[in-house]
């Protein structure tokens, strides 16, 4: 039986292993630091972002059926989130991403989500088989979806039946994945999400700000986008408006995962019936605790 939720949250799902130190890092350093094993995966940060803002998420992404996923899966049950419709695959094994930041960021990180990748479209076997949807009777609500699904994935969501009713909230898993977006950049009912570097690779050039992004992919055919850039102004722009603030300046504890809060705490905002401007600045607030390390994980 899988539990009632408010929003699917489609992509990866995998264990974090990230290496930080407070101190500035370069290539080759090698510095005192903490390593933490944490979950992770755009689609699961999303997820458990989502949970602390009171809603209850349900993943549909690919597990190993080993001690790792078995882990994982307890871990998504304790904070809240549905994992009745994940797909476990006894011959894949569960993902990680492996990252090292410093107090000068994100020095450098490694996403194996090729489990995710092997599954395909088996991870969206419940929109199609009646259990959340089928073609007939598209799925309706809110789906959160990450670019770690591969390029022909995409496109193929870009144009299904079954997500022709859905609200689709869009975020790439990386700028190196940012390209894979491009097929539902123009979807009629998607709000993308990205950073200034990643707004750059979908419109082929580069942004001196997020307004001037946002305003960029609008007319490249985006229905919504909001972009973001770090600790300067962040946008939302659609055809008629755009949007831009700035965010709480705080000390940088941490920055993985920081995307996947703002993303979910606009969608989460929306969801509980604040307007454009208002989501938009609780978004940026979530973001900046995130990242001053004063939000748990």
């Amino acid at each position: 039986m899988s539990t009632p939720h408010d929003i699917l949250c489609i992509g990866s799902v995998l264990w974090d292993v990230i290496g930080r130190s407070d101190r500035a890092m370069r290539l080759g350093s090698d510095v005192p630091g903490r390593i933490i094993r944490v979950p992770g995966g755009v689609a699961m940060n999303i997820a458990m972002a989502l949970a602390r803002f009171g809603l209850s998420p349900d993943l549909l992404t690919a597990i190993g059926r080993d001690p790792a996923g078995d882990e994982l899966i307890l871990a998504a049950t304790v904070r809240g989130i549905g994992t009745g419709h994940v797909y476990r695959s006894e011959d894949l094994p569960t993902d990680t991403y492996m990252a090292v930041e410093g107090a000068n960021g994100l020095i450098a990180a490694i996403a194996d989500a090729h489990s995710l990748e092997a599954a395909g479209d088996k991870i969206l076997r419940p929109l199609a088989d009646g259990r959340l949807g089928s073609r007939e009777t598209p799925y309706k609500g809110p789906i959160a979806l990450d670019g770690n699904l591969t390029t022909q994935l995409l496109r193929e969501i870009a144009v299904s039946p079954l997500f022709a009713r859905a609200d689709l909230r869009i975020a790439p898993a990386s700028p190196g994945k940012a390209e894979r977006l491009l097929p539902l950049l123009d979807h009629p009912r998607a709000t993308l999400y990205v950073n200034l570097e990643e707004a750059g690779l979908l419109a082929h050039t580069t942004f001196d700000s997020s307004a001037q992004a946002a305003q960029a992919l609008v007319a490249k055919g985006a229905h919504r986008v909001l972009v973001t850039n770090g600790g300067e102004d962040a946008s939302m722009a659609r055809h008629d408006m755009v949007l831009t603030q700035t965010p709480p300046p705080v000390l940088v504890a941490r920055v993985t995962g920081a995307g996947d809060t703002f993303m979910a705490a606009h969608v989460a905002a929306e969801m509980q019936g604040a307007d454009e401007a208002d989501a938009l600045t609780e978004a940026l607030n979530a973001a900046a605790q995130y990242v001053s390390g004063d939000t748990p994980l």
